[in-house]
């Protein structure tokens, strides 16, 4: 284990925070993290050298007011992508996660000369993974009235962030009190829940991207371990069965958990993510 440095950077006027540990002379893993979570998700996680950055809006990272902001993931795409130039990541692995994997897919877009490969934690790129419960979520895109946007509300509320954290887990003794209380303590500030809203109708902004996504991993052919809780309610297994159609090389295991995999399988994850670094790395030599 190494020793987790903290900090920020300012990424054109908007502070994004995050911490780090290992070598800095190492090969990277950025690690991005989902709703509603930050990157405190990752603190029990080790590697060679990792950052797990707070998205705009998350976290300790900036809650700009909606008029000076825009919640999209474009945009929470251009920040992080700045973010990794101005801390000199030039070459880098990602680990994505829920809200993390549209922002890292993106970047891979952008640049994919830069990312050396992607481990997948519950982290979707094809509609076979989106499960029933993103249903009131299509309906607000479908028609985005007032109505359905308060009928979102819910998604943000206490109980929400619990189910999350231990639907599908077999040993609730497992799931650390803490992250979750921290998610909701985020939340609650002013102006998140509006931004989340934002962020939820936007979702549909990745579903548009996923044949580019699609074409992205057919034609780069990135090293990918897909890292899967099997009992996830919003990310069904066949979103993680579903890369091997354009990456027959992807590797994918399952775990008996939901959607905070990393909650109650961290060591056996983690285990699974280094032996596929190593493999990745000593190759790239």
């Amino acid at each position: 284990m190494h020793k987790i440095r903290y900090g920020a950077a300012d990424v054109g006027g908007l502070k994004v925070s995050c911490r780090e540990a290992g070598p800095r002379d190492r090969p990277t893993l950025l690690l991005l993290h989902g709703f509603p979570t930050a990157g405190h998700m990752f603190r029990a996680h080790c590697g060679q050298y990792v950052v797990a950055p707070d998205l705009p809006g998350f976290g300790q990272s900036d809650l700009p007011p909606r008029d000076a902001f825009k919640y999209t993931f474009d945009n929470l795409t251009e920040k992080i992508d700045r973010f990794t130039e101005l801390i000199g990541l030039k070459r880098f692995a990602i680990y994505i996660f829920d809200y993390g994997a549209p922002v890292g897919l993106r970047i891979a877009l952008k640049h994919p000369d830069r990312i050396t490969a992607i481990v997948s934690q519950n982290g979707n790129a094809y509609e076979a993974g989106l499960s029933e419960a993103w249903n009131p979520v299509r309906t607000y895109w479908r028609e985005p009235i007032r109505a359905n946007r308060d009928a979102l509300r819910s998604f943000l509320s206490p109980e929400t962030t619990l189910f999350q954290y231990t639907h599908g887990v077999a040993d609730l003794s497992l799931v650390s009190p803490d992250g979750r209380s921290l998610d909701d303590h985020y939340l609650a500030r002013p102006g998140a829940h509006e931004a989340q809203l934002d962020l939820l109708f936007d979702y549909a902004s990745n579903i548009a991207l996923y044949p580019q996504f699609q074409a992205y991993f057919r034609k780069h052919q990135p090293p990918l371990l897909a890292v899967w809780g099997k009992n996830d309610p919003f990310f069904l297994p066949a979103g993680a069965e579903a890369f091997r159609r354009d990456n027959p090389r992807a590797e994918v295991h399952f775990y008996p958990t939901g959607h905070f995999a990393l909650e109650t399988h961290c060591q056996e994850i983690a285990a699974a993510i280094r032996d596929f670094l190593s493999q990745v790395w000593l190759i790239a030599r």
